[in-house]
């Protein structure tokens, strides 16, 4: 504001007119899923009772929180009474005390979302193991060559872990292989005692334990002698404890879990997912409503599975059946048909043993088996995405990594009765081989196919309707509160009419524009503080279906033999 009075210069600075609009991140993938957190490098194993610690060492509590050892001991036989505040006074436990460094949401291990662009990151959620989705899904999309992924794992292994009752247990009679294999990864809450059951043995005095492999080795000095009987029990990580409730989540006390996780992300990352997959869960009807909700939310797509080895006949039959996740007619969701065999080398998490040197041997699936669809979709769209643009299809592409589906599909762009022709017919995205093509996502329409037949069925059509309304939604950000003025009109048509522009020559658009229609903005709305613009966009269909019209002409025929009489005469 310029001063009241002065005797001199001053400059004024204003800024008007139409300002640059960026395109939103349209391909970010929303994972939601299991993951083996407890087997990724430098994972903290949880509290154990009667562990001898040292001060330094830490453990996640059991409310998830991560504690750190302050004076060195033994934990007691049961948890302690945990502090809950960071770096606060110590928790006694035993002879041991504990201090708390980190909470459970800073720890971020579960109902966190977190963003994965690279190998590297996707290692943070651990290898790839037998009944846990996000390793491999992560694997599935990064092969295709792009994508950013915001990972939601969901799996608790304070919560999803199976008890086993103290067993009887030998250690080898050989004394150079004094281990034994409990049978199961990734366990937790270890206690061992004599074949009677009347002395507890001591962590890190008496034996070792391998968190991770399950693994219980004899120390040398201990109580327990060689080839010795004792009894163990344990709990170990069991992913089928994770349920359908888990993955589609909730927002309870503050905290948002599942699903709902994702609707965070902007706040964090300054942009939402645009697809979300939940693999190994999105077959079941409530998992696929939660996608699809989120989808309409935040403007997206679900991407939905058929479960393992699906008929084709069933798969069309499942769109009419209540209960089914296909049984929708949803814009916003992709059905994902069939599932995909791929080269699993995922680890077998009972299938660990024991080398003659004593050490832990990891045994590898080795062998094709199943996996949902809606992954490879995924990554093979924010492929398509990089290299083309949000605006092309991504049928007709070539899958990475596939082997090919889990039941036999007939492919042909020639027979309309073939399976691929059907199940597209039928709203249904499917995977097309024929000779020398490769493994092929096949589609173009969502799932309101065929009960809706506007042009907006077909996905990149959608997709380009989205990113144009989100991108020119977000940056209207900086026109609210403004006066309104025909300036600010102005400032906000041209805006948004460069946008467009910018569009029609990137071929995401075929043409549009914005408009002020003052019939629609009478003063009573005005007065209000409000405005109604109009905005027109023609985005490019996928071309589906080509036709030649052949004509059989029988014209020329009459023509033979003139050119030969004539230069013979």
């Amino acid at each position: 504001m310029p001063a009241a009075f002065l005797h001199g210069v001053e400059v004024v600075e204003s800024t008007s007119g139409p300002v640059p609009i960026q395109i939103i991140k349209s391909s970010v993938i929303g994972l939601v899923g299991r993951a083996p957190m407890w087997a990724a490098a430098g994972a903290v194993p949880l509290w154990n009772p009667k562990e001898a610690l040292t001060v330094g060492m830490q453990r996640i509590d059991t409310n998830g929180n991560l504690q750190q050892v302050t004076i060195a001991g033994v934990t007691g036989t049961v948890a302690p009474v945990w502090l809950t505040v960071l770096y606060g006074l110590t928790a006694a436990d035993g002879t041991a005390a504990w201090q708390m460094v980190e909470t459970k949401a800073q720890l971020a291990l579960t109902n966190s979302p977190t963003l994965v662009a690279s190998e590297q990151a996707a290692a943070a959620f651990g290898p790839l193991v037998q009944g846990y989705g996000i390793p491999y899904a992560l694997a599935a999309i990064l092969e295709q060559g792009a994508g950013q992924v915001i990972v939601v794992n969901v799996f608790d292994q304070i919560a999803h872990s199976t008890a086993i009752a103290a067993a009887a247990f030998a250690f080898p009679v050989a004394p150079a292989l004094q281990k034994i294999n409990l049978g199961h990864m990734g366990v937790s809450n270890v206690v061992v005692t004599d074949s009677g059951g009347l002395t507890t043995y001591t962590a890190g005095l008496d034996y070792s334990i391998d968190y991770v492999n399950g693994i219980i080795t004899q120390l040398s000095g201990g109580a327990i002698l060689a080839g010795a009987s004792v009894k163990i029990a344990f709990s170990y990580a069991d992913p089928t404890k994770v349920t359908a409730a888990n993955i589609v989540g909730a927002f309870t006390a503050g905290v948002y879990t599942g699903i709902q996780a994702l609707l965070t992300t902007f706040q964090t990352m300054g942009f939402f997912a645009q697809l979300f997959i939940a693999p190994g869960f999105s077959d079941q009807q409530t998992v696929a409503a939660a996608l699809d909700a989120m989808a309409q939310k935040l403007g997206g797509y679900a991407l939905v599975d058929s479960s393992p080895n699906t008929a084709i006949a069933a798969a069309l039959a499942n769109r009419g059946t209540v209960g089914q996740a296909f049984n929708t007619s949803s814009k916003r969701t992709i059905l994902c048909y069939p599932q995909e065999l791929f080269y699993d080398t995922g680890i077998v998490p009972t299938g660990v043993t024991i080398d003659s040197y004593g050490n832990p041997v990891q045994e590898l699936a080795n062998q094709n088996n199943d996996s949902p669809y809606s992954q490879w979709v995924a990554g093979m769209i924010a492929a398509v995405d990089a290299e083309f643009g949000y605006w092309y299809s991504p049928s007709n592409h070539q899958v990475e990594g596939i082997v090919g589906p889990d039941v036999s599909i007939y492919s042909s762009i020639l027979d309309p009765a073939c399976d691929t022709n059907n199940l597209n017919a039928a709203g249904i995205v499917t995977i097309f081989n024929a000779y020398a093509t490769g493994m092929r996502v096949w589609g173009n329409r969502s799932a309101a196919f065929p009960s809706k037949t506007s042009m907006d069925v077909f996905i990149p059509v959608r997709r380009v309707m989205d990113a144009v309304e989100e991108s020119v939604e977000l940056a209207m950000l900086q026109f609210i509160d403004q006066p309104t003025s025909n300036a600010l009109i102005t400032a906000i048509l041209q805006s948004v009419n460069g946008f467009i522009l910018s569009l029609v020559q990137r071929g995401a658009l075929v043409a549009g524009a914005a408009s002020y229609n003052p019939a629609d903005n009478p003063s009573a709305t005005v007065v209000n503080g409000q405005l109604v613009f109009e905005l027109d966009i023609t985005p490019p269909p996928p071309l589906e279906r080509i036709t030649w019209n052949t004509n059989l002409d029988t014209a020329p025929l009459g023509t033979l033999g003139t050119t030969t009489a004539a230069q013979a005469a």
